[in-house]
């Protein structure tokens, strides 16, 4: 080829480089910052142990994303016993709805095995009477393909609200992941279920149960749109433990106020929040009926770590998140106060924009006490950085140093700590700061 003629078709690319950045047509800022692994995450995803019982497959079914996992599978062996909490938002998904009537149809001890799928990309969220059918389509083919009930089939979709789902796409596939699946897949399982996750999360924990070591291990995914109202974005639990049913659902709801209930990023409620948990019985305890018995203690405290660690894990994905940051509440008059004020502080723009430029500016703390509701007293509250003592009898503390303060907000991790001096009520939220970059994700996440 020519040199000029070279010359003419480079100059052509580039003439229509530019076109398409003038029409949008570019990569956008969102896009780039889905590249850009989070500072505040863990070095690598944790070596989750295979679940007796539990198997795993990952694929592409080009939902939304190309050239990216979107797909996942899990098959939970017969004699298994399920649970789940969900969103109680009033637009929460086909899925949620589906789930939520399937759990309450299933009998104490379930003689068949079950299913997940899990789809990223599209929510399947105020998609009409055909969100429904969709999600029976894809239980249906999914039974199929593992022989199991299609009342057993659990599904969960997540990304763009509003979008028919595509679910020919995800039954032409299913057939695959089924011949595909491995114990020890858990770690592709949960990368395909990001949207907009920098890095995959998961967690596991091993505890001494009736002379036998049982393990807990999970995965979920989370980065925006996160106060959850009953669970997080999405969660999925499994353990070989014996545990009733009942005693299932009740230690998983109890450990989800306390780990998913008590994190935020931005204040909203996502429709497709869903936390769902299988106990396969397979490490042969006696069965665990109530998080109250002494082997119940345990368990429940084992899983409340596992569920806590990826709670604060999603937190610190928040979208375009650099700090980590701790709200303790005591000393109110009662826990709802608590949790009032911890909640007004943990998802106030102006506390988390503070954070984020690191100014130490702890009178957004009081605006915050002061709009949550709560009872409160200016000459009783004392507040806190870490250990550094900001304020106290009603205005700011006398060993009060503005350097101090602003040395400590440029940690990563964070602590802000308010005594109301009232009573006895405490609670503790997670959060993260708020930076330019959660704008730049947001305003182009359907491009």
């Amino acid at each position: 080829m020519a040199k000029d003629e070279k010359k003419k078709k480079a100059k052509s690319k580039e003439k229509s480089k530019d076109k398409a950045v003038k029409k949008g047509k570019a990569a956008k800022p969102a896009a780039k910052a889905l590249l850009k692994v989070s500072p505040l995450a863990p070095a690598s995803f944790p070596d989750l142990s295979p679940i007796d019982g539990v198997r795993f497959a990952a694929g592409e079914a080009g939902v939304r994303y190309q050239n990216r996992t979107d797909l996942m599978l899990v098959e939970i062996a017969a004699g298994a016993t399920l649970a789940g909490v969900f969103t109680r938002s009033a637009t929460r998904s086909a899925a949620v709805l589906d789930c939520q009537e399937k759990l309450k149809a299933l009998p104490e001890a379930p003689k068949n095995g079950f299913a997940i799928v899990v789809n990223s990309g599209n929510a399947n969220t105020f998609t009409g009477s055909r969100g429904a059918t969709d999600v029976q389509v894809i239980a249906e083919a999914a039974a199929r393909a593992l022989k199991v009930p299609a009342a057993h089939v659990f599904t969960s979709s997540t990304g763009v609200i509003g979008e028919p789902l595509p679910a020919d796409k995800i039954t032409a596939v299913l057939p695959v992941l089924a011949d595909g699946l491995d114990a020890a897949k858990a770690d592709v399982a949960a990368r395909a279920i990001m949207t907009t996750d920098t890095f995959p999360k998961g967690a596991m924990a091993e505890v001494e149960i009736d002379g036998r070591t049982v393990r807990i291990a999970g995965f979920a995914k989370g980065s925006g749109m996160i106060a959850p109202d009953m669970a997080t974005m999405l969660g999925y639990i499994f353990t070989d433990a014996a545990v009733t049913q009942d005693g299932l659902q009740a230690m998983l709801s109890a450990a989800t106020k306390r780990s998913f209930n008590a994190v935020t990023v931005d204040s909203d409620t996502s429709t497709s929040d869903t936390v769902l948990m299988a106990a396969t019985g397979r490490a042969g305890n006696m069965p665990i009926a109530s998080g109250r018995s002494a082997d119940g203690r345990l368990f429940a405290a084992a899983l409340e770590g596992v569920m806590r660690d990826l709670a604060l894990q999603i937190v610190r994905d928040g979208e375009g998140a650099t700090k980590l940051v701790e709200v303790q509440v005591t000393g109110a008059k009662t826990i709802r106060d608590a949790d009032k004020v911890a909640r007004a502080i943990a998802n106030s723009p102006l506390v988390k924009t503070a954070i984020a430029g690191e100014d130490p500016n702890w009178g957004r703390i009081v605006m915050a006490v002061g709009k949550s509701g709560a009872a409160a007293d200016r000459d009783l509250m004392t507040i806190r950085f870490g250990d550094l003592v900001l304020a106290e009898k009603g205005w700011r503390a006398e060993s009060y140093s503005e350097k101090a303060a602003a040395a400590y907000m440029k940690g990563q991790e964070l602590v802000i700590a308010v005594d109301l001096g009232l009573g006895r009520g405490a609670a503790t939220v997670w959060t993260c700061d708020l930076t330019h970059a959660y704008i730049d994700i947001n305003a182009d996440y359907r491009s």
